[in-house]
């Protein structure tokens, strides 16, 4: 909790945020009556199957740095080399190769939680695993072991404070997440 977490990816994603003692959801497959009594947020008296990923909004204003987008659909539009540059938890700054101002409509038509960074997921269930060969799809959620999401808008469900009517989840496949010293994932593959 105390440590940094540090997540990059080799199209030039390089953000940093703490989460502090926001509470750190698993989706564990757990749905007992027993685990909703410890329940700090919504997230945490649901749980979502196939199970397999932790969830959490980090300290709004810790997350700082960039995320570098996969090529993607922003407002029905085809994007591509989408940078969005973040400092206390906000855009400030974004780029795009082509379709910057689809982005700049999906973001500006979501408000202020469009604008903001949401939510740090890492998938942990080996058998959602991203296929090896061609072509490559994201079962579920992202929750297969590795897989990174980093989201934009409301986080108020995990314990955030954003608010708002918007979330996009963002996922990589080939992220590596560091907390503190310790490297959790390497090119999207678990180590720990």
């Amino acid at each position: 909790r105390k440590d940094e977490i540090h997540v990059t990816t080799p199209l030039g994603t390089d953000i940093r945020f703490t989460v502090g003692d926001r509470p750190i959801t698993k989706q564990d497959g757990d749905a007992s009556k027993a685990r909703t009594a410890y329940a700090r947020n919504l997230i945490d008296r649901e749980i979502e199957l196939p199970a397999g990923a932790i969830r959490v909004a980090p300290i709004e204003e810790s997350v700082v740095g960039k995320i570098a987008f996969p090529d993607g659909i922003w407002n029905g539009q085809q994007v591509t080399g989408l940078v969005l540059t973040f400092d206390a938890g906000k855009v400030v700054a974004m780029d795009a190769a082509s379709g910057l101002e689809a982005v700049k409509k999906e973001l500006s038509m979501a408000g202020p939680a469009g604008y903001s960074f949401r939510e740090f997921a890492l998938g942990f269930n080996p058998l959602l695993a991203i296929p090896e060969n061609e072509p490559r799809w994201i079962p579920y959620y992202g929750y297969g072991a590795g897989v990174v999401r980093l989201s934009l808008g409301d986080n108020s469900e995990l314990g955030g404070n954003v608010r708002g009517d918007y979330v996009r989840w963002n996922f990589f496949t080939d992220a590596t997440v560091l907390v503190g010293k310790m490297m959790l994932v390497k090119d999207g593959k678990m180590l720990r």
